[in-house]
């Protein structure tokens, strides 16, 4: 298999903490719904790969996100792991109660920067979704558990245009300050660029916010997910959040394609020399065995290039064979 030439550039992290959603993320908008056994058994060949953090599903009431309503069933079927953690995202005190009969280490919760997402995601104002939000941070953080934030619309909103970043600091603060560990910051419509997320960082760490504090979630809609990436990583972030294969969208803003592919991430660490610990081919044989079960291929570039290598491809002759 081939791997990309190591040259480390000065000022990035050592290693980088990959965030897999695909589970979750990447899945929650497919038009058909994903068997269970199918989504446990994608989760353990994620793990196998070598990914320590794996977001398996939402205890979201089921007529908002059908594809997810067999949350419960799934984390029963979960073969935990030592080292590995499973989180959940919960919108609510409802979805925390299951999430800890279901014995999770892990939560997240749901935010959005701008209003009118926030009246389209969780039918409330921000100041209202960060007041439903309190009483989930503080039990969960009472019965021991870590709070990721989710920020959405951070970059840009399709329906406001573009996003002050004092609006996103000032709503990431609330978010932080309501005791949650982690705040992730998501390009959710794809319309960031390498500037625009240095400017943000640098806005967040004058407001008190390190990046150790941070995680960056880009989705590839107009091709900048990595260059964006990078961006972050030169900022000190050592969080980022991808999906195997590049699967997803956002079911409420459908000019959200797929997440940043993990694939695609690996590579780029691997060149950049930052350890990552994951199994970059094992990882893509996960996605191409997910694609066939999804009935499409997989939008990562890696993979498909992996795919086209020969000893991917047993079944097929050589590009550069000839013929008499």
């Amino acid at each position: 298999m081939n791997l990309p030439h190591v040259q480390p550039l000065p000022g990035l992290p050592q290693r980088v903490r990959i965030h897999e959603v695909g589970p979750r993320d990447g899945l929650q908008n497919e038009p058909n719904i994903v068997p269970v056994e199918v989504k446990a058994e994608f989760i353990a060949r994620l793990a196998d790969a070598g990914l320590t953090t794996i977001e398996a599903t939402s205890f979201v009431h089921p007529k908002w996100v059908p594809q997810l309503a067999d949350a419960g069933e799934l984390m029963d079927r979960l073969e935990r792991r030592p080292g590995v953690r499973y989180p959940v995202l919960v919108p609510n005190e409802r979805g925390l109660d299951r999430a800890l009969q279901a014995g999770v280490e892990t939560i997240a919760i749901f935010g959005s920067a701008t209003e009118s997402f926030a009246r389209r995601n969780l039918n409330r104002t921000v100041a209202e979704s960060i007041a439903m939000f309190g009483p989930v941070v503080r039990r969960a953080r009472e019965a021991g558990l870590e709070v990721r934030a989710y920020l959405s619309m951070c970059f840009g909103d399709p329906w406001e245009g573009a996003v002050p970043v004092n609006q996103v600091v000032s709503v990431g603060r609330r978010l932080l300050d309501l005791g949650c560990t982690e705040l992730s910051l998501g390009d959710t419509i794809g319309v960031a660029t390498p500037g625009h997320v240095t400017e943000l960082l640098r806005a967040f760490g004058e407001a008190g916010v390190g990046p150790d504090r941070l995680a960056v979630h880009f989705h590839d809609t107009y091709g900048q997910a990595l260059a964006n990436t990078l961006a972050a990583l030169q900022a000190g972030v050592a969080t980022v959040d991808s999906s195997a294969g590049g699967l997803g969208g956002c079911p409420y803003a459908k000019s959200a394609t797929g997440n940043l592919a993990t694939e695609d991430l690996v590579w780029m660490l691997t060149g950049l020399g930052i350890d990552h610990g994951v199994d970059l081919a094992k990882l893509a044989a996960t996605s191409r065995w997910m694609a066939e079960r999804l009935g499409r291929p997989s939008p990562s570039r890696v993979v498909q290039a992996l795919a086209d290598e020969p000893e991917a491809r047993s079944d097929k002759e050589c590009p550069c064979s000839t013929t008499g």
